[in-house]
């Protein structure tokens, strides 16, 4: 979007790496607006952006959903899911990750496409879930360092402050190698793939009742 140390590590490691130069790696954002544009990340960690095919498909399946929402993208790392978000038409996403390069990075890109519909929060992702959001949101994207526990501990946040709101959507990535831990009772799985060594799902919360 496996790991080494128990350390939280923004960077996506588990695809194959993005194209490599002395300076960095390259994104190639693959549909809406900014279409065919390429951006500059840091290497730091790490970092394994989400491969075009796997966003395709998961874009294909929130096709309808993605129109003026609000994502949250969680190890965000080179910003591939969501900018891809904001190219096709999401409203806001706000962008969480702990290394200051790649956050400054992420913010130097938005400013490159223009687009004010980012805030990139430089900050670990269990510090930042640790409390209710302002708003609860839309679509949640998290690809977290494999290997290291981080689902289990993170679905009971995101489920107990209501970071997504019902009807909602979440994406996650994992290893292949392991089931998909256990999720909140009021996450329903809608879709699920592999590809290699990683498994990817897309989830939805139940709709509150009279809605």
């Amino acid at each position: 979007m496996g790991r080494k140390p128990r350390q939280q590590k923004s960077a996506r490691t588990g695809h194959s790496g993005p194209a490599k130069a002395a300076s960095g790696g390259e994104l190639r954002i693959i549909g809406g607006d900014w279409r065919s544009r390429k951006l500059r990340f840091p290497e730091t960690g790490g970092v394994r952006p989400t491969p075009a095919r796997t966003r395709e498909t998961l874009f294909n399946w929130l096709n309808y959903q993605l129109a003026g929402s609000r994502c949250l993208d969680l190890f965000a790392g080179s910003g591939a899911l969501g900018l891809e978000a904001l190219s096709r038409g999401a409203g806001t996403t706000v962008f969480v990750d702990h290394t200051p390069a790649l956050a400054q990075a992420l913010r130097g890109n938005l400013r490159l496409l223009k687009s004010e519909k980012g805030d990139v929060v430089c900050q670990s992702v269990d510090t930042y879930l640790a409390q209710p959001p302002a708003e609860p949101f839309d679509i949640l994207f998290m690809d977290p360092p494999f290997r290291q526990g981080w689902l289990e501990n993170l679905f009971p946040l995101i489920a107990g402050y209501g970071w997504v709101r019902p009807g909602g959507w979440i994406y996650v990535e994992h290893e292949s190698e392991r089931t998909t831990p256990e999720t909140p009772e009021n996450w329903t799985l809608h879709r699920q793939k592999s590809a290699g060594q990683v498994t990817y799902c897309l989830f939805k919360t139940e709709e509150s009742e009279g809605t």
